[in-house]
């Protein structure tokens, strides 16, 4: 017993020396540490209430110097799950999934960006071909953008009703690809020169007197 009560100060005096606030479970997990720079670290539980109509919740995740990263799962106040997300530097990143009635309603597909860089370097995936790749300086404006797949379900449905996918927060359009795709070959069609085909017995002809000087032809004509 009294090993234990030392242990439990040793280890009360380790959450102390790196966090100036922080709670304990049941467990003695260290929960919502706050230290001495006032930065959120560590495991967080966070409630929000119901206010204005707006429902209510709670979510939990780890902080890294005020910044949420990793996986968060978010539950309304009744303890259902309503969403699993994905972050980095703060903001979403990667594959989100969104619940209703313990059924997958949708997914997204976020690109997080690192918000000291003005500027970033990515590699876009080629339309016409996908294993190949090339790079692309992008300005940054937002930084978190809609990249990739995003899946929309009946609830107890596994097959997506609906699917749209997004390049850099733009919507990426099948339909106008195939439209270019369309025109560029029309009018490369159009650019080609007609090529005529010779008959046979004009090929022969050709090949036979090719070496001969001067040729007389037959035209039908009856004049000298």
């Amino acid at each position: 017993m009294r090993l234990l009560f030392l242990f439990l100060i040793l280890l009360a005096n380790e959450c102390d020396a790196q966090c100036k606030t922080y709670r304990l479970t049941s467990n003695r997990d260290t929960l919502d540490c706050t230290d001495f720079n006032s930065k959120k670290q560590g495991k967080w539980v966070v409630r929000v209430e119901e206010l204005r109509g707006e429902p209510g919740f709670e979510e939990e995740g780890i902080f890294k110097n005020n910044l949420k990263e990793g996986k968060w799962r978010r539950y309304n106040l009744m303890g259902d799950l309503i969403a699993v997300e994905n972050y980095k530097w703060n903001n979403k990143d990667g594959n989100q999934l969104y619940f209703y009635e313990n059924q997958l309603e949708h997914q997204e597909s976020w690109r997080a960006v690192d918000p000291a860089k003005k500027y970033d370097t990515i590699e876009v995936a080629d339309i016409d071909d996908p294993d190949k790749f090339e790079k692309k300086i992008i300005k940054i404006d937002a930084y978190s953008m809609k990249h990739g797949e995003w899946k929309y379900y009946r609830p107890g449905n596994p097959t997506p009703i609906k699917t749209e996918t997004y390049l850099l927060d733009s919507l990426y359009n099948p339909v106008a690809l195939i439209n270019k795709t369309v025109t560029a070959a029309a009018k490369d069609t159009v650019q080609q020169k007609p090529v005529s085909a010779k008959p046979k017995q004009v090929n022969d002809f050709d090949k036979k007197n090719a070496k001969k000087k001067s040729i007389k032809v037959r035209d039908g004509s009856t004049g000298y």
